[in-house]
């Protein structure tokens, strides 16, 4: 099998990547080259000519890659739920219901969201849908990364992103998921390009990632095995 591969991953799955490459490397001998960013920047850079053995987007990105005859089939791995985050220590509102989680948006002096993920997109038409849109924007904080780093540093009060992207951040306290009546659950999945130059070693990979052996790992980072 070859040396190593080459993975490009959405950033909700960064901690599961980074926790399963050395296993896998240890298991099959062979070494995960790591490229992170959210799935919708590294599918325009695939649209430039970018590519690599592997992809862990969104379920909708890899479909669509497989329509553009770029990757081969589709392996869902993790159900992923959007939560919020404080700055550690910072007292945690009340977002039990759809219309707490609303008061809570009002109050805050500030909000973080992503700006080209999957939360932060499904996040601006919900803030249309509660009818709160122009007083979020006002104070909103839009980046791409994890949101949750504004939140530690004292720039929002409140950030607003995937779970598993807000755990990525050891200076916040997670105040929960969304209401149910409110939550977005993505799905995560793999695929391997088409005429991926290490195209055994990247089959390998999926495989391993979706392995009922990953499970544990992939509930300790917020997600739920799909």
């Amino acid at each position: 099998m070859a040396e190593t591969i080459r993975v490009l991953s959405t950033i909700a799955m960064r901690t599961v990547l980074d926790a399963a490459a050395p296993a896998f490397a240890r298991v099959h001998g062979v070494g995960v080259e790591r490229v992170i960013n959210s799935s919708i920047a590294l599918m325009r850079r695939i649209a430039e000519g970018e590519t690599a053995d592997v992809a862990l987007f969104t379920a909708a990105a890899i479909d669509e890659l497989i329509a553009q005859g770029k990757m081969l089939a589709r392996t869902d791995l993790v159900r992923s739920g959007v939560g919020v985050a404080v700055r550690k220590g910072a007292p945690k509102p009340d977002i039990g219901t759809a219309e707490k989680f609303k008061q809570a948006l009002l109050s805050a002096k500030s909000v973080a969201h992503s700006k080209t993920g999957a939360s932060g997109i499904y996040f601006i038409g919900l803030i249309e849908r509660l009818g709160i849109a122009e007083a979020v924007r006002a104070k909103a904080k839009v980046i791409d990364g994890v949101v949750a780093e504004l939140a530690a540093r004292g720039e929002a009060e409140l950030a607003i992103q995937q779970v598993s992207e807000l755990m990525q951040s050891p200076g916040v306290d997670i105040v929960g998921p969304l209401p149910d009546e409110l939550q977005q659950i993505t799905i995560f999945s793999a695929g391997v390009f088409t005429g991926a130059a290490q195209g055994e070693a990247a089959k390998a990979f999926v495989a391993f990632l979706a392995s009922p052996a990953q499970a544990a790992l992939i509930h300790a980072n917020g997600m739920e095995p799909v």
